[in-house]
């Protein structure tokens, strides 16, 4: 019962908001509006025009527009009228017309071979059909301004479906798009004619999908907006859809130019990638390095060890007096081979993590690359289970830690190490320090094996920190912060 009540709420409510019963703007202010094609045939002529210049629609429609109004117009009018159809940006101008007593705001717009004109006259500042009590402005302003509030307030339009006709209100056009207009009627052609032929398919498609399914009353799009000076701004379009008798008839919103934004998201996506393509160098070049050191491996130490129980072996089927002794030194060195080969294996893919953990693994990497080296190395994971880890990261923490195992045992002249595996909130910090030399900080230059280190961090939006100064030893932080 209660979601009945609930549901039938919000109908009233949906309903109500789509029936806003407010005179359009258009109206209030009054503007004249008509169109005439390039031989001056009047091909539109709207209430207001039958109003301010006394000549009804039916009288002018398909006549030609000097032909009616001959010795009237001043010629002033003919000569801007004929520049605006040269035009494909609006024109508009003041001028006095004697005949009509007054001055008329004029604004054109030429749009598919047809020149649209929005005029205003001062003699009709007030027309007939604005409210006559303050109690009737009142009651338009506020609904008209409820719909208003609800969407941007940059640039503000109100959009007659039926007639095809757009009211840009309060000059927002102007101040953000540098077009001439202030509360004037422009024809909706000319507005699609301003979005970038790239979007405009889209935004009319879509549009018309919206109003067609009568589920929603707001509509909103992002796209390409053509400025007065021919570049394109990125906009922000949304407007609440008003509905009479069940059909929409007009739209009040509000046009918000974002291009800043936009340049900022393909400036933040630009340098995403570019940061993507420098991890992908410096994976490939430490695939590439670890590479050069397994093919010289091979080269000067397996081979040789190889040839080497080659020569043995040759020396035993041909010295049969000393032929045992030859096949124990064969022997040996197939060993030293073996224990080269497995040491290289391990380096390459390490196949204790899944059976082992990450801990165990590298207590066994430290195992064998500090043999014959004076450093002792201490692991210590802090009570964190680092099997619920995700299997990537613990790889990738491997690989840091044998980098910097690397580096420790190259240069570091240190006789203790540590390797501090631990968890604070979401994050993963590994903690590897030494008592060697050090280095200072602010004359050494970051090394590939560092930025690799880096790159890796990145991988789970994590950071890295060094900290050493001359004779007192390096410490190396890497935080990872993982999605789970």
């Amino acid at each position: 019962m209660v979601s009945e009540i609930i549901s039938q709420t919000r109908g009233f409510e949906r309903q109500r908001r789509n029936s806003y019963q407010a005179k359009p703007i258009a109206e209030i202010i009054v503007n004249g509006f008509f169109t005439v094609d390039k031989k001056w045939t009047v091909q539109y002529w709207n209430k207001a025009a039958e109003r301010i210049l006394k000549v009804q629609a039916a009288e002018i429609i398909g006549k030609n527009l000097w032909e009616v109004f001959a010795g009237l117009l001043p010629l002033e009018f003919y000569a801007v009228y004929h520049k605006a159809f040269e035009s494909n940006m609006p024109v508009h101008f003041e001028e006095y017309w004697g005949e009509m007593g007054g001055w008329f705001d004029v604004v054109t717009y030429y749009c598919d071979d047809t020149l649209s004109v929005s005029f205003k006259s001062s003699q009709h500042s007030i027309g007939l059909e604005y409210p006559t009590s303050l109690e009737q402005q009142l009651q338009i302003k506020t609904g008209l301004y409820k719909f208003i509030t609800e969407v941007t307030n940059d640039c503000l339009w109100e959009w007659d479906l039926v007639s095809n006709e757009m009211f840009w209100i309060d000059g927002g056009h102007r101040r953000i798009f540098g077009y001439p207009i202030e509360n004037a009627l422009i024809p909706q052609s000319f507005w699609e004619g301003l979005i970038h032929p790239d979007d405009r398919s889209r935004v009319l498609s879509r549009l018309r999908d919206i109003i067609a399914e009568k589920s929603t009353c707001t509509w909103e799009d992002e796209y390409r907006f053509k400025k007065m000076d021919g570049d394109y701004a990125w906009v922000h379009d949304r407007g609440h859809i008003i509905c009479e008798a069940s059909e929409a008839q007009r739209m009040i919103g509000a046009t918000l130019d974002i291009t800043a934004k936009v340049l900022l998201e393909e400036k933040s996506v630009a340098e995403g990638q570019a940061r993507e393509r420098e991890i992908a160098a410096l994976l490939l070049a430490a695939q590439e390095k670890e590479r050069f050191t397994i093919g010289k491996e091979l080269l000067d130490n397996i081979n040789q060890v190889l040839a080497a129980t080659n020569l043995y072996v040759s020396m035993a089927k041909e010295d049969e007096g000393n032929r045992e002794a030859f096949l124990n030194k064969s022997s040996i060195y197939i060993i030293q081979a073996m224990t080269a080969i497995n040491k290289m294996s391990k380096a390459l893919a390490p196949p204790f993590i899944d059976l082992l953990g990450l801990v165990n693994s590298i207590k066994i990497l430290t195992d064998d690359l500090a043999a014959g080296h004076l450093v002792r190395f201490t692991i210590n994971d802090n009570g964190l289970d680092v099997s619920a880890l995700n299997q990537n990261l613990q790889m990738d923490i491997f690989r840091i830690v044998q980098l910097q195992v690397h580096n420790i045992l190259r240069y570091a002249f240190a006789t203790t190490a540590s390797i501090d595996i631990s968890r604070q909130g979401n994050e993963i910090i590994l903690l590897i320090a030494d008592d060697g030399v050090g280095c200072d900080l602010t004359k050494r230059k970051n090394g590939n094996g560092l930025k690799n280190i880096v790159s890796r961090a990145n991988l789970y939006r994590g950071s890295v920190t060094t900290l050493s100064t001359l004779g007192d030893g390096y410490t190396l932080q890497v935080i990872f912060r993982p999605d789970n």
